[in-house]
């Protein structure tokens, strides 16, 4: 029996496509990836491979109707929640996840310490 993908409901965003779509990210495990849905349309996906005890995030893609618009930020954060949550550490190979963890210490520690150097991050 396979259970049913985890989703992650977030509340409107003002800078949303408009305001009153609903938005949420759902982990696609059997495709390794999570997907941003804007009103029930993929709006973009997080690729991810898990290896061992981390999860590489090697893609991020935000369809060009979505660009522009903040979904990329949500659909990354929801990506690395879910992450912590799985019990994964993250190695960050997507330049947007890279960009996201850079600027936003408190997911830093995702990042195994052996990593951190490999990918310009500080220790």
């Amino acid at each position: 029996m396979t259970a049913a993908p985890a989703v992650h409901a977030y509340p409107r965003a003002r800078w949303a496509y408009t305001p009153d779509m609903a938005i949420e990210v759902r982990d696609r495990p059997e495709l390794d990836r999570f997907e941003l849905l804007v009103d029930g349309l993929v709006a973009g996906h997080c690729d991810y491979q898990d290896t061992g005890s981390e999860r590489a995030l090697v893609h991020t893609e935000i369809y060009p109707r979505y660009e522009g618009q903040g979904y990329g930020k949500i659909l990354v954060q929801a990506a690395l929640d879910a992450t912590r949550a799985d019990g994964f550490q993250i190695l960050p190979l997507c330049p947007m996840v890279h960009h996201f963890v850079e600027s936003r210490p408190e997911y830093l520690a995702l990042v195994p310490h052996w990593a951190r150097e490999r990918f310009g991050l500080p220790q």
